[in-house]
């Protein structure tokens, strides 16, 4: 009997029925355990099944759970495909295509079950943010049920619950029955009915249990689920309770096949009973569960610890003794509740190599934890590779703990104590990269240091060639670039001896690099290649980096056309592989790219937008926030000082030059605009402290004018080879250099060299530079300049002050006309170009070249990339 669940069963209806339009949508039914959730969905299945193709999957409450669980559950219906990319351990990017590509080609809408998401693990949870950021262009629903007081803060699916779309995910709360639905629930049950409500709080599970249990007599009354299914159990035959308490050992369904090893000729006959008895449910395959988790967890609680141990061990023995291929996930629980070591080490390592197969690390992180419980039963061989396997998974899936750490050098110890002297090296090559990571470069130096000395004390090999790219990618992000380039030219020898397509990819990204922040174009054939390389072999990341590093020194050497077009591809090449993390450091240099071009409010914006998304990571954050203090400064904004601090601590940070100039000119240039040049001092004194060698010719540059304006000394040897904008101005040429700024299209640079005069007679220039400050809206900027104009004494041939707001209307900052914005924001929430052309009372050939003007703009295929790419920089919608 469904009972108080119409309102829910309604919006589930409506949102299937939506679907049907092509306006997908995610439903997150929620509610505390017992609380009827599964029984909700079932019925709306029923009501659905004959107009919708349903798919259904469930988390299970193993140890650790099965990656892809819910997605096995479901691969049957979703076809050959699906399955036998599943047995393959197919890289998840291709499996998630594919299932995206059967919702898309199916004749009707799609509805996708996925239950209990709060057992949900790694790789399930990545393909829920795959396809529910892709939901609304999609004829699907996706539902997914959860118990509401599991996820907290820190919960893996709380980060995914925040990824979501608002606009099209809808939150239903189940609720617990009112005194009357118990009431109804209860009838002639002989409970009193306030009695039945009290004790349940209108729990429909619990309810169900007091009702099974009967025994009304007051006092005696289960005043728990827990006590409840125990009382039951106890008026069990002792077989019909040894057969319940040993399955609860099982979470989830237990297969028909394990009853005959496990309980011989009585094992059919026993799961009858219990069934008769409403202790267990047969699924549709003949698979067995417990009516509820609760009722298996109620009875799982009755045994002591040497009871489960020795339950686990003999399902441990029948699953062996079964032909049919359990998975390792199961084994590996078994095996662990069993305090079977030997089992343990042969299950783990192969459950947690499929589990990293589909990118479910976290879980790949916990059966290795596992096996490290049994470290002690193993030989050292196996320990040591055991801690580095598992300090790469947790490192990937967790966070870079100090924990980490130890297990690297726990594998060092007991690799050097072997004589491999190879793993050595290679795990010092990882203490490496783990301590940069950690923003530790003093470490990080050391280790990389160590793992080449001691990879060069035995044969080539293909861990020395990436200990050689890694010290390379060191030298290069500390501008130490000569050496970059001798590291990485070892390193690519080595690859193509090897044959290593990723240490190539490496090496590769690091020369070119190398080799265009010294202003040699040759280093972007490299580039080209390591790029056409990592998109050939499927090296994502390493593809998101040449992006990252080739638009970084095309916004830092003012090469904005080739800035355009690489920030461009990179965000929509990281938007459509979901590198959310690389979208946003890219988005942070489109965002200095326009301040460089004199776009401030669109600079902020952008910036803004980067800084206000949820749990960026420091670095990928900087960039942008290095840009919103710095446009800020040019507004004069209150928040201004408190910025560009943020900026500089997080900087400090990581202990790179590429972003430590930038951040201290912030704060120079504040000096300058302010009339303080006593607090730029100290930033010059630690600009001196870097190594000229470490600096390429535009921040060198940069430093050089900032300098010659506060009258700061500077050693001669840094205005060598200055940039023609800077060394003009630096010869005291001001219009010069103001005119060779314009040709680069940095207005506001221009404006400044225009202020530099001290000559009464240059009053048009500096009149010219304020209309161009003020049109920028640069307040600080403007009344700097009013102050110089008012020392030479021309204050009166000015430029009145502007009152209001700049009138003049603003560009996107992709360039995307008022009605163009309007367009994207339908695209976004799902609208065809049928239903754009209704809306806007335009034709359905105007629309459809406004659509194709905004996916050109946007630089996206299609219009699911176009509504991915607002998601991730929800600034390309101003308000």
């Amino acid at each position: 009997m469904l009972l108080e669940r119409e309102k829910s069963l309604q919006q589930l209806d409506d949102l299937a029925n939506a679907a049907e339009d092509r306006r997908g949508s995610i439903a997150l039914v929620a509610g505390e355990a017992g609380i009827g959730k599964t029984t909700l969905l079932e019925e709306m299945r029923h009501r659905i099944s004959h107009s919708c193709d349903v798919f259904w999957g469930g988390c299970e409450a193993l140890a650790t759970p099965r990656p892809l669980g819910p997605i096995h559950d479901m691969a049957p219906a979703l076809g050959s495909r699906i399955e036998a990319l599943l047995a393959e351990s197919s890289q998840p990017t291709e499996l998630f295509d594919a299932i995206l590509h059967r919702i898309e080609r199916s004749d009707k809408t799609a509805v996708l079950v996925f239950e209990d998401v709060h057992w949900a693990d790694h790789a399930t949870l990545d393909f829920l943010k795959f396809i529910g950021r892709r939901a609304s262009m999609l004829r699907m629903l996706l539902i997914l049920s959860f118990r509401s007081d599991e996820i907290v803060n820190d919960h893996p699916f709380a980060q995914i619950l925040a990824d979501l779309p608002d606009a099209y995910t809808h939150q239903i709360e189940i609720e617990p029955l009112s005194a009357k639905g118990v009431k109804t629930l209860g009838a002639s049950s002989g409970y009193k009915d306030e009695e039945l409500f009290e004790i349940t709080g209108g729990n429909p599970f619990f309810v169900t249990e007091l009702l099974a249990w009967r025994d009304s007599a007051r006092g005696s009354v289960p005043a728990s689920v827990k006590d409840a299914v125990a009382s039951r159990l106890n008026r069990l035959a002792p077989a019909e309770r040894d057969f319940l308490e040993t399955i609860s050992v099982i979470p989830g369904s237990v297969s028909p096949g394990i009853l005959e090893p496990l309980f011989g000729d009585n094992g059919e006959t026993l799961a009858m009973a219990c069934v008769g008895r409403s202790f267990l449910m047969r699924g549709v395959n003949g698979s067995l569960r417990f009516r509820h988790e609760l009722a298996r967890l109620a009875t799982l609680a009755r045994l002591s610890g040497i009871q489960k141990k020795d339950r686990h061990a003999r399902v441990l023995a029948a699953m062996q003794k079964n032909e049919v291929e359990h998975s390792f996930d199961r084994l590996v629980h078994h095996a662990a509740g069993a305090m079977d070591g030997k089992r343990v080490l042969e299950f783990a390592p192969a459950a947690a190599a499929k589990a990293a197969a589909v990118g479910a690390h976290r879980e790949a992180a916990a059966h290795l934890g596992t096996a490290i419980r049994f470290i002690n039963e193993a030989e050292p061989g196996i320990a040591a590779t055991l801690y580095e396997d598992w300090a790469y998974e947790a490192g990937l899936a967790l966070q870079i703990s100090d924990e980490v750490i130890e297990a690297r050098r726990h594998a060092v110890t007991l690799w050097r104590a072997l004589g491999r002297i190879d793993k050595v090296g290679n795990n010092l090559r990882w203490l490496s990269r783990l301590h940069w990571y950690r923003g530790e470069a003093a470490e990080a130096t050391h280790f990389a240091d160590e793992a080449v000395r001691v990879l060069e004390s035995t044969e080539p090999s293909e861990e020395r060639a990436m200990a050689y790219s890694l010290r390379s990618q060191l030298h290069m992000l500390n501008n130490r670039m000569e050496e970059a380039v001798e590291w990485g030219q070892r390193a690519l020898k080595l690859a193509e001896e090897f044959d290593n397509a990723e240490v190539k990819i490496h090496s590769l990204n690091n020369i070119g690099t190398a080799l265009i922040f010294r202003g040699n174009a040759e280093g972007i054939k490299q580039m080209n290649e390591s790029l056409e390389l990592a998109l050939e072999s499927g090296f994502h990341e390493h593809a998101a980096r040449v992006y990252t590093n080739l638009s970084e020194n095309a916004v830092d050497f003012k090469n904005f056309d080739l800035a355009e077009r690489i920030i461009s591809e990179g965000i929509a090449f990281d938007t459509h592989h979901d590198l959310d993390s690389w979208t946003h450091y890219l988005v942070g240099r489109l965002a200095q790219l326009r301040m460089d071009q004199g776009r401030l409010r669109d600079a902020e914006t952008i910036a803004d937008g980067v800084l206000k998304l949820e749990k960026p990571t420091l670095l990928m954050q900087l960039p942008a926030l290095i840009v919103l203090a710095r446009v800020r400064t040019r507004f004069g904004s209150p928040d201004a000082h408190e910025l560009a601090s943020q900026a500089l601590q997080n900087s400090m940070a990581t202990d790179e030059v590429q972003y430590i100039i930038p951040a201290r000119l912030t704060l120079i240039e504040a000096a300058w605009l302010n009339d303080t040049p006593d607090k730029a001092a100290e930033h010059f004194d630690s600009l001196l402290r870097i190594n000229k060698a470490e600096l390429h010719r535009w921040n060198t540059a940069d430093m050089v004018i900032w300098a010659t304006r506060l009258n700061f000394e500077m050693p001669r040897s840094f205005a060598s080879d200055l940039p023609p904008p800077h060394a003009a101005e630096f010869e005291g040429d001001f219009s010069k250099a103001a005119k060779t700024w314009q040709k680069l299209s940095v207005p506001y640079a221009a404006a400044l060299a225009q202020l530099q005069s001290r000559d009464a007679a240059d009053e048009v220039a500096i009149a010219r530079a304020i209309k161009a400050l003020d049109k920028m809206e640069a307040s600080a900027a403007v009344a700097k300049a009013r102050k110089i104009a008012a020392k030479l004494g021309i204050a009166s041939k000015m430029p009145r002050a502007r009152r209001g707001p700049y009138k003049s209307a603003r560009n996107h900052p992709l360039g995307l006309t008022k009605r163009e914005q309007d367009i994207l924001k339908l695209v976004a929430n799902g609208a065809s170009n049928r239903d754009i052309s209704a809306r806007l009372k335009r034709s359905p050939r105007t629309i459809e070249h406004h659509v194709s003007s905004v996916l050109a703009k946007l630089n996206v295929a299609n219009r699911m990339e176009a509504m991915l790419r607002v998601q991730n920089e929800p600034w390309l919608l101003p308000d």
